[in-house]
């Protein structure tokens, strides 16, 4: 049935569409929407649209490879899933089969520092997933996360910078959702129409493994994901600064990455702190609104940071999206939304089909491109079409 589901979707915005039936729409609302007007989430996916391609012709092109090697480990392609909070409750175990999949196709997936499954079981589900963390401006909790997250066996740890102060995340409020879930008769009623999910995702996850609960913000359990008077814990992310990151550098022996890096001095100030690489992100616009599409300051970051891995997130949906930000200095990319909503509607065949899809857009765009590698993707590939 899974698999029927999954073939159905013939590019990755399908199974959006299909996840929008499928899921109650509280849920729904969290993975598809953003913060405000979503004013940042649609300039993400604009900005791609402001470019279009040079191809060349008569060039033999039979040889191309999709091939990637970033930190030292070559990837079957340049881009990976990005790290998304409550995948598990969205999609049965959600964590576990965006991860399986990613390893499948040989491509990295980050796990979220708010996901419901704990990073132990999840890396020894695929020891080459990374972990990325929320962490308080508090020494003793950030260390003792950093100890949990090496113990547990991860090479490549992410500092998320973007979040020093919860967002509007108004359509939230709208929809229904909160974190934690609030027992409702609204909340009940979405559930019983829409009882796919009710009982092959929410039922059948309390049933083989209780309640779940936000496993991996700190070093110890947190809150669980249904509770009537409980609250989050989002402790002091607004005393997160530099001396932090210095700190997680001093203590972290693997790869570090920062997430959320939108100006080219603080690409370059991450870089001097002793950071591997950063993610050119706008948090998929959940975070401040207004804030630029990541593709449009790209360039200057690569420019500020030409001596660390520069990757990218936010409104890659096709291959030729991918292209567009490697033509435009990006070394890597990841993408986030689609493939959540490929794992909730069909599972780990989901993920499958939508790995699939942007992969072979990506290599059959390279050929129609008269590109054989990915380090042929330069700005004279591409021409300004719109935009200022």
């Amino acid at each position: 049935m899974s698999t029927r589901i999954a073939q159905r979707a013939l590019c990755l915005d399908d199974f959006e569409t299909m996840s929008r039936r499928h899921l109650p729409r509280p849920i729904f609302g969290y993975v598809a929407g953003a913060t405000e007007r979503n004013a940042a989430l649609a300039d993400s996916a604009r900005a791609f649209t402001e470019y279009g391609f040079v191809p060349r012709v008569l060039r033999d092109v039979s040889q191309r490879s999709t091939k990637a090697t970033i930190f030292n480990r070559e990837w079957a392609a340049p881009f990976g899933i990005a790290p998304m909070g409550l995948s598990a409750l969205a999609a049965y175990r959600g964590d576990i089969v965006l991860t399986e999949g990613a390893k499948a196709a040989n491509i990295p997936m980050i796990l979220s520092g708010s996901s419901l499954i704990r990073m132990e079981e999840v890396i020894a589900a695929n020891p080459d997933t990374w972990f990325q963390a929320y962490l308080p401006g508090d020494a003793t909790r950030v260390e003792a996360l950093v100890d949990r997250v090496a113990a547990a066996g991860f090479g490549t740890l992410l500092l998320t910078v973007d979040t020093a102060v919860l967002p509007n995340r108004e359509n939230n409020v709208r929809n229904g959702f909160s974190t934690p879930l609030r027992p409702s008769l609204r909340l009940a009623l979405d559930g019983i129409t829409h009882p796919m999910w009710s009982i092959n995702t929410f039922l059948k996850t309390w049933r083989l493994h209780g309640m779940p609960h936000f496993e991996n913000s700190f070093a110890e359990r947190g809150a669980p994901i249904l509770a009537s008077n409980v609250l989050r814990d989002f402790t002091a992310r607004d005393h997160l600064n530099w001396e932090h990151l210095a700190l997680i550098r001093r203590r972290w022996p693997g790869w570090l990455i920062v997430k959320g890096v939108m100006h080219p001095e603080d690409a370059a100030r991450a870089a001097a702190e002793g950071a591997d690489g950063v993610i050119v992100s706008n948090h998929g616009g959940r975070q401040l609104d207004g804030t630029s599409a990541p593709l449009r300051v790209l360039p200057e970051i690569k420019a500020a940071a030409p001596n660390i891995t520069v990757m990218l997130d936010g409104g890659i949906r096709r291959g030729t999206d991918v292209m567009k930000a490697l033509a435009l200095g990006a070394d890597f990319v990841f993408v986030g939304r689609p493939m959540l909503h490929a794992a909730a509607v069909a599972g780990r065949e989901g993920v499958d089909r939508a790995i699939s899809l942007l992969l072979g857009e990506l290599e059959r765009n390279m050929a129609l491109l008269g590109v054989n590698s990915l380090a042929e993707l330069t700005p004279e590939c591409l021409i300004r079409v719109g935009g200022p």
